[in-house]
């Protein structure tokens, strides 16, 4: 099965995921919701657990690859494919019944020095009808489901070639440091693009890049259990043509935490300066 193939297949899957997702959240009283030890802080939902398991069960069906890139650790094998599949993204969003949330899946390929790279990513917004997918060297296609019918196109990102005027989405954590961190950088900012948005979740707002919704997107201290999320969205950015790199320029560490910027590759160097103030 090619990428194209895969891909589609996989679109699939998301779709059922989000329907099961979906109906959890139009019932409440079914949904619970709680704090994971300090260490973490991470929301969650008795939901995930379903979830994770309908998505894995689904994938294992589809093409099993070489497993999922949770459960392997770091010793990796060049050449080796693992799916990485997510809790929902956007859970705060999610438990307060707002429609910006998704579910991902992302494959990844080891590369021959042991870097490994997404090469499929699949982002699913149930609620708000839409779904994007993008797979290595085959663009990226958004799927926008309407009442009055469905709509699928490639996408590129935005022609905005400064800040100025610019729409800018930005994401922060629930840890105070860091949010701090990301708060400070708006307000430096602030003035120059026509709007500054926080509205999330990072796998969203990263296909809004792609898709010219925004002209830019950053996010300090994203960590380990954000490399769903951040990978599936990546590869849609990347094959729309936009640009996703560290803050200092580098490219995606996924073994380590990362303060990410995903730009039209426009305004990178209006942006910059803005970022790099720590």
């Amino acid at each position: 099965m090619d990428l194209r193939d895969l891909t589609t297949r996989v679109s699939h899957l998301a779709f059922d995921a989000g329907e099961h997702a979906l109906q959890d959240q139009v019932n409440p009283h079914d949904l619970k919701y709680r704090v994971q030890p300090k260490s973490e802080q991470r929301f969650t939902s008795e939901v995930d657990t379903r979830l994770m398991r309908f998505c894995r069960d689904g994938i294992s069906k589809i093409d099993p690859a070489d497993g999922f890139w949770e459960d392997e650790g770091s010793d990796r094998e060049p050449n080796s494919r693992y799916w990485c599949i997510g809790n929902i993204d956007g859970a705060i969003n999610y438990v307060r019944n707002m429609a910006e949330w998704a579910v991902t899946f992302t494959l990844f390929k080891i590369g021959k020095d042991g870097v490994p790279s997404p090469i499929i990513g699949v982002v699913h917004a149930p609620a708000l009808g839409l779904t994007y997918l993008a797979a290595q060297g085959q663009g990226a296609i958004r799927i926008r489901r309407t009442p009055i019918g469905s709509k699928q196109e490639k996408i590129i990102p935005s022609t905005t070639d400064s800040l100025d005027g610019s729409v800018v989405s930005f994401g922060m954590s629930y840890f105070p440091r860091e949010s701090k961190r990301a708060l400070r950088t708006v307000a430096a900012m602030a003035g120059r693009p026509a709007d500054i948005k926080r509205v999330g979740p990072t796998s969203l707002d990263l296909c809004k890049v792609a898709d010219g919704t925004y002209d830019a997107y950053f996010e300090p201290k994203l960590h380990s259990w954000d490399i769903p999320a951040v990978s599936a969205g990546t590869v849609v950015v990347w094959e729309s043509q936009g640009k996703l790199n560290q803050w200092n320029g580098n490219p995606i560490d996924w073994g380590r935490d990362n303060d990410i910027v995903a730009t039209n590759g426009l305004i990178d160097d209006d942006l910059k300066p803005y970022l790099n103030q720590d």
